[in-house]
């Protein structure tokens, strides 16, 4: 396999973008600038930026990045349902954890959630807790509030 690793920075900071085969396998937010700093290679990790640079200037709602993140068949399904949450729009645990056929893996929803490799693009930041409390992000709290806040999502 021809794992390639590429750096982007956003206005969360350091992204890190690894990717094989005309895929996206992880987007990691770093917290400090990193040594050596990589530049795209290849087609996909142009796209990936490409499309992030359009997101954060709000001129896209949407990715069309081909995505391959590594996990167990219920944090895929976890992870396919996180996209087809719409922009600007939250979901709850419970909810998405309903929507999974299951309302007793609420727990198991947001540990799937805490482990999405490729955050952003699969939008996990859009799952939220009772009461519109910002809960869990591996990210950080901070990164998911401005997040929601970009895509309009108005909470608390």
């Amino acid at each position: 396999m021809d794992i390639i690793k590429s750096h982007y920075k956003s206005p969360l900071g350091w992204l890190e973008l690894v990717s094989c085969k005309g895929s996206l396998l992880s987007l990691t937010m770093l917290d400090a600038v990193p040594n050596p700093l990589l530049k795209a290679k290849n087609s996909i990790q142009k796209q990936v930026k490409s499309e992030l640079k359009e997101y954060f200037d709000g001129e896209r709602n949407r990715f069309s990045i081909p995505v391959m993140p590594s996990g167990t068949i219920f944090q895929k399904s976890v992870w396919n349902k996180l996209q087809q949450l719409p922009f600007g729009q939250t979901i709850t645990y419970g909810e998405l954890a309903k929507r999974l056929g299951d309302t007793n893996k609420v727990r198991a929803v947001g540990r799937a959630s805490g482990k999405n490799p490729i955050p952003i693009i699969i939008p996990c930041h859009r799952v939220i807790g009772i009461n519109n409390n910002l809960i869990g992000y591996a990210g950080g709290v901070n990164r998911k509030k401005f997040l929601l806040k970009h895509e309009g999502t108005l909470l608390l």
